[in-house]
């Protein structure tokens, strides 16, 4: 009775376990990121680990388009006070597929347009997104020392309001890099 009882349990741990390995793939995970002073201003390159889970590659291919948010902001430590926030910009990417031409396409802050054969072609835009100018130089001090602050995520208030409901209760569509942060010396 007791070894039915410790099979079960461990037959039930590793289906417990099983699913949580398979999802730990899928997701947003920070990779590198750094931010390069130039005569333009200041630029961020940054790459992720994306990898969309079922359920967000099933709305996809039936022609929901999900738009992600690459969120940066830098801000200098303070002692007497808040820390001052010197840069916080934002950058929408929208990702679609067209079932009739069979063309997946993305789109960055409603201008770059580009269009696929491959979803793993796409997402490399997400995994790598190109050099991107954040602030005009000038913006931050030459002697000061910055805290960069970096997020790639799923932006849901971007859904359709029916997907929207559904997908508060649901984690498949909670997807996020999670603020990831480290420091810019403005020499």
């Amino acid at each position: 009775m007791i070894r039915r009882f410790l099979l079960g349990l461990s037959l039930s741990l590793l289906l417990a376990i099983t699913p949580a390995t398979s999802q730990a793939a899928e997701g947003i995970e920070f990779t590198s990121a750094s931010i390069e002073a130039t005569d333009e201003g200041y630029k961020l390159s940054s790459s992720f680990s994306v990898e969309l889970t079922r359920s967000l590659e099933d709305a996809l291919m039936r022609g929901v388009p999900l738009y992600f948010m690459l969120q940066v902001e830098v801000s200098r430590p303070r002692w007497y006070w808040f820390d001052e926030v010197a840069i916080k910009v934002s950058r929408k990417i929208r990702l679609s597929y067209n079932v009739l031409t069979q063309q997946y396409r993305a789109s960055v802050d409603g201008s770059l347009h580009r269009n696929f054969s491959r979803l793993d072609d796409m997402l490399a835009l997400l995994r790598r997104p190109s050099r991107w100018l954040v602030a005009d130089s000038g913006v931050l001090q030459k002697d000061g020392s910055y805290t960069v602050a970096v997020q790639l995520s799923l932006d849901v208030s971007a859904l359709p309001k029916p997907i929207q409901v559904s997908a508060l209760g649901n984690g498949d569509w909670r997807m996020s890099s999670g603020w990831t942060r480290f420091s810019y010396d403005g020499r």
